[in-house]
């Protein structure tokens, strides 16, 4: 009895346990505006574990809430985290992997109009590998090169595109996404 107590007690904390997120430069977090577009709940989700997968956060069912752009989180929460990046400019960035779990990852510009990828930096066909004993420095530690060739006037505007780092961990079957709101410089 006591060791199946046990058995169960850790595998529920492996389920609630944190498992990836970026730390630098700055993601989206969650605020008002997400508490409204997609409910308290979703918001609370993030606040408790701003790291979980994408599944474990709840939406209102609003057709405004897109929990897979960004988590949910809202541009207007983040005015002030808008980051400036010249076509060619190498942009490092750090992540927190404490569960991993092997799958594939990118870092692509996305236009946050219609969710899709206008251009894909850095893809890992294998990522976050929990069968090895120490991560590469890389998994956590990356940089991007910011595309020379967008079309002009894009990602000139805040909130118009945004670096998504999403990661698709295939045995758990788990989505992880941040999002780093950018504008590109001439």
């Amino acid at each position: 009895m006591y060791s199946s107590t046990v058995l169960s007690i850790g595998l529920f904390a492996t389920t609630v346990l944190a498992h990836g997120n970026i730390t630098s430069p700055p993601a989206r977090l969650p605020g008002p505006a997400m508490a409204q577009v997609c409910g308290q709940a979703a918001v609370a989700a993030i606040n408790a574990d701003g790291t979980a997968p994408l599944e474990n956060i709840p939406s209102n069912g609003s057709p405004k809430c897109n929990i897979g752009l960004c988590k949910g989180a809202q541009f207007a929460d983040n005015r002030k985290n808008v980051q400036q990046y010249a076509p060619g400019e190498q942009v490092n960035f750090s992540a927190v992997l404490p569960i991993p779990h092997e799958g594939p990852c990118n870092i692509s510009v996305v236009d946050t109009a219609t969710n899709t990828i206008v251009e894909t930096m850095l893809v890992f066909d294998s990522y976050a590998d929990e069968n090895l004993a120490q991560l590469p420095l890389n998994n956590t530690q990356f940089s991007v090169t910011m595309p020379t060739d967008l079309p002009a006037g894009q990602c000139t505007q805040p909130g118009e595109c945004t670096m998504q780092w999403f990661w698709f961990g295939t045995n758990a079957q788990q989505t992880y996404e941040n999002c780093v709101d950018f504008v590109m410089t001439a």
